[in-house]
């Protein structure tokens, strides 16, 4: 089965993370962060955020992207910024047996351009706006899991209110 993985490259705000966290966990996807993070694990702002989640999501820590390549060699990468000419949904999503990897920047900065330069076909960018530079990390990490979701007919994900929250017949009542 196709495993998508969100890869943070040096996050820097704990309430994004903490988002991500929560995301990755509710479309089953595995979150890796590259060191250096601008905040501390242990951050009341991520454990917010990330509400009760983020002790159940599953994540990595990796001293750099070298680290990161590594150990992860196999699978398809995405490199997401908006210097991307391809379009993030261009890219065929839906092979169950491939993992895929969506590698996001820092908040501030993106991907360095040395890193890019070297992954130029594997760039994409979401469509947007030209009077906006980009959009919220956490905004644009939802979007590109679900849209790999989409593609992958969301395996494995719940398609009705289970039963241990309010129940699919929560609405009938």
């Amino acid at each position: 089965m196709a495993r998508n993985n969100i890869v943070l490259y040096q996050p820097e705000i704990p309430q994004n993370v903490g988002n991500i966290m929560r995301t990755a966990f509710a479309g089953g996807a595995v979150l890796h962060m590259i060191e250096p993070l601008g905040f501390s694990l242990a951050s009341r702002y991520l454990r917010r955020s990330g509400v009760n989640y983020i002790d159940q999501v599953e994540y990595r820590l990796y001293c750099d992207l070298d680290e990161f390549f590594r150990e992860n060699p196999g699978g398809e990468y995405f490199f997401l910024t908006r210097y991307g000419e391809r379009m993030f949904y261009e890219g065929e999503l839906a092979d169950t047996g491939k993992d895929y990897y969506f590698i996001f920047g820092r908040e501030s900065t993106g991907i360095p351009k040395e890193i890019l330069n070297a992954h130029l076909d594997r760039c994409i960018r979401l469509p947007m706006s030209a009077s906006v530079r980009a959009l919220n990390l956490s905004n644009t990490v939802a979007i590109v899991l679900y849209e790999a979701l989409r593609q992958q007919g969301y395996l494995g994900l719940s398609r009705q209110e289970p039963d241990n929250f309010k129940g699919s017949n929560y609405l009938r009542e």
